[in-house]
Parts: C-alpha cells; sequence; structure tokens
C-alpha cells in the first residue's frame, strides 16, 4: 500500500479562480454575467431554477428510499446488503459526530462532503496520472467538485453524468465552452447541464481516468462502498459497453481519512461493484494495488425492473441490444420502490 506524503498547502476553489481565469484566456474579454446575455440560445433558454428543483427532489426522494432500504436490511440479518449498510452507517455517524462533515449535511444517504475535500483534489491534481490525462470523468456530488474546476480549468475534457441518469446520461464540457470566469457555474450540476454537450451512447469518446465518490474505501484492498443507488457502477458499466474504458483506466476516489475503512469483505462484493486503484484524502495518497476485478459491462441480470424503469438511456440501451442481437436481454429480481416515489405515481394517474 504505497503512501505518497502530504502534498504543499492545498489551492482552493476560491483562491484558484484568478489562475484559472489567467490560463483560460481565450481572448474574451467578457465577465460571467455578460456573458450569460450573449450566451448561445441553448444556455441562454436553459431552465436553471426548473432543474435545480427537479434535481432536489429526485434527491430527497432518492435519501428517503435509501433510508427506508437500510432501514430493512438492519432489522433483517439474512439481508446480503446488511453488512454494507452498517459500514456506510459507521462512516456517515462518525463524519458528523466529529464534524468534518461539510454541506449538504445530513451526509447520512449521500456522497459525503468533508473537511478538506479542496485538499484531496489538489493531492489527485498532482499526480501524473491527472496530468497527463485528456478527458477525466468525475461524478457530480459535492466533494469532487474541486476535482471537476481542475479538469476544466487544466484544458481537459470534463465528462459527468447527469445527477441518477435520470434526465439523460453524460455531458461534455470544455473550458472553450464556457465563458470566462464561469467555470466554477460549470462545476455544479445545474452549470453542467447548462454549458455542456449532452452525449448519447454512440458517441466515441476516450476516458484517461475515472473519478468516483465514495461513503467507504479500503486502502489495502481498494474494495469500496458508495452511498447504495449503483450509479457508479452502472456509468462504469455504459462506458464499458461503449469502448470508452478498459481494465487499464484508473479509478480514484477524493475521500476524508475518515472514510479509511478496513473491515470491506472482498469475498462478500458483487461482479458489478468498482474497486479503486488510487485514495486520495487531504492527508496521504495510497496506491491500492487492487486485486478486484473490474466490471466488464453491464449485468442486466442484477438490474431490477424498478431501477430500469427509472433511466431512460438504461432502457434504449437495453433495446439497442435486443434489437441488435435478436435475444430478450435478462432481468434482476423485483426490488421495492421507495414511498415517496409510490404516492408520487398514484397522484399522477388521478
Amino acid at each position: 500500500m504505497p503512501l505518497l506524503p502530504a502534498s504543499p498547502p492545498p489551492l482552493s476553489l476560491s483562491r484558484s479562480l484568478a489562475a484559472a481565469a489567467a490560463a483560460s484566456r481565450r481572448g474574451r474579454a467578457v465577465t460571467c454575467a455578460a456573458a450569460r446575455g450573449a450566451a448561445s440560445s441553448s444556455s441562454a433558454s436553459f431552465d436553471a431554477a426548473g432543474f435545480e428543483a427537479e434535481r432536489l427532489r429526485l434527491d430527497a426522494e432518492a435519501r428517503a428510499g435509501m433510508a427506508s432500504a437500510a432501514a430493512v436490511a438492519g432489522a433483517e440479518a439474512a439481508d446480503p446488503k446488511a453488512w454494507k449498510w452498517a459500514i456506510r452507517k459507521r462512516v456517515w455517524d462518525a463524519l458528523e459526530a466529529e464534524d468534518v462533515a461539510r454541506d449538504p449535511r445530513p451526509v447520512h444517504h449521500r456522497i459525503p462532503n468533508f473537511d478538506g475535500a479542496a485538499a484531496a483534489a489538489d493531492s489527485l491534481g498532482r499526480l501524473d496520472v491527472f496530468q497527463d490525462a485528456q478527458c477525466v470523468k468525475v461524478n457530480p456530488d459535492s466533494p469532487q467538485k474541486q476535482v471537476r474546476f481542475l479538469t476544466l480549468s487544466g484544458d481537459k475534457k470534463l465528462l459527468t453524468p447527469q445527477p441518477r441518469l435520470r434526465t439523460g446520461f453524460f455531458s461534455v464540457l470544455e473550458s472553450h465552452m464556457i465563458p470566462i470566469g464561469c467555470i466554477p457555474e460549470a462545476c455544479t450540476s445545474v452549470g453542467a447541464a447548462k454549458y455542456g454537450r449532452p452525449i448519447g451512447l454512440d458517441e466515441k469518446i476516450k476516458v484517461d481516468l475515472i473519478v468516483i465518490g465514495s461513503v467507504a474505501v479500503d486502502p489495502s484492498t481498494g474494495a469500496r462502498l458508495g452511498k447504495g443507488e449503483g450509479f457508479a457502477e452502472l456509468e462504469y458499466g455504459m462506458l464499458r459497453y461503449m469502448g470508452s474504458i478498459s481494465d487499464s483506466t484508473m479509478i480514484v476516489t477524493t475521500v476524508h481519512d475518515k472514510q479509511l475503512v478496513n473491515d470491506i469483505p472482498v469475498e462478500k462484493l458483487l461482479v458489478h461493484d468498482v474497486p479503486v486503484d488510487i485514495i486520495c484524502t487531504p492527508t496521504q495518497v495510497i496506491f491500492t494495488n487492487t486485486t478486484i476485478a473490474k466490471p466488464q459491462g453491464i449485468y442486466w441480470e442484477k438490474l431490477s425492473p424498478e431501477k430500469l424503469g427509472q433511466i431512460r438511456i438504461l432502457q434504449e440501451l437495453k433495446r439497442h441490444i435486443e434489437s441488435e442481437t435478436g435475444t430478450t436481454l435478462p432481468c434482476g429480481p423485483s426490488e421495492k420502490l421507495p414511498p415517496t416515489a409510490q404516492r408520487r405515481r398514484r397522484k399522477r394517474r388521478r
């Protein structure tokens, strides 16, 4: 488990703004506010308030569902997911109890934001694997905001998923697509949707590095736990299907030191669970030398009808594969929808 010593004091997102503006000089002598008036018709007509309201609604709905699933798993000792929820709860509780959690709070049922997230990101930014990458896929969660900022301000291509894949697939962003001074806004979910270019499954794009959020990670094995929804695994599987990544594509996570654990049983991981090659914390960089096999695609036999019904891009992919092969793909066991989703569906049928 090779370690790198703590890096020099990191440059935070706010302190990086002046340097980023200078680095992105393109002769565009306009401010972000002025640029909004001169933006393309697509971004100018973008309903930021509506997008954010829908994102927050879906976020609340999903967290309610995860809380319900965690309660069921905790009450049933035989539940195969109970051990995962126990580790997640322990980490979430510790981050809150020791006051290293940061907004949005509480961090339970989220990829938790933490004190030092920018420092962890800056340590990643100094690694050769990041500096040599031309295209970086980064999750849309709060603790990885600085990673997205470093990607764009470093003139790299940023690939980021639409939140929960509910409203789309991935968006591609590059600094030349963003008005000067607007990179911080582009690092948010709303900004990525506003300035990014949506792509489909037929996009030819090579991803050089994957940055993934985590709730808990084992530095001795590279085993990782997310917040329990499985979207990181689905995103990885779709990128494998597209030919955008391979086994050699490095996977990095940025976490707080309190999120490092030593009790994730590798033998209980599922075939679609994604391990990590590198862990960056505010104090250290860990190369896990993981031997856990990386997923080879989407495991349809593990995907419930309910999850499939929530994600339009997966439905499209399933239809495409079935049409091409002339076969019917398997489907996983049913799962209970969150109560909030069930109520919403009944309401719509009235």
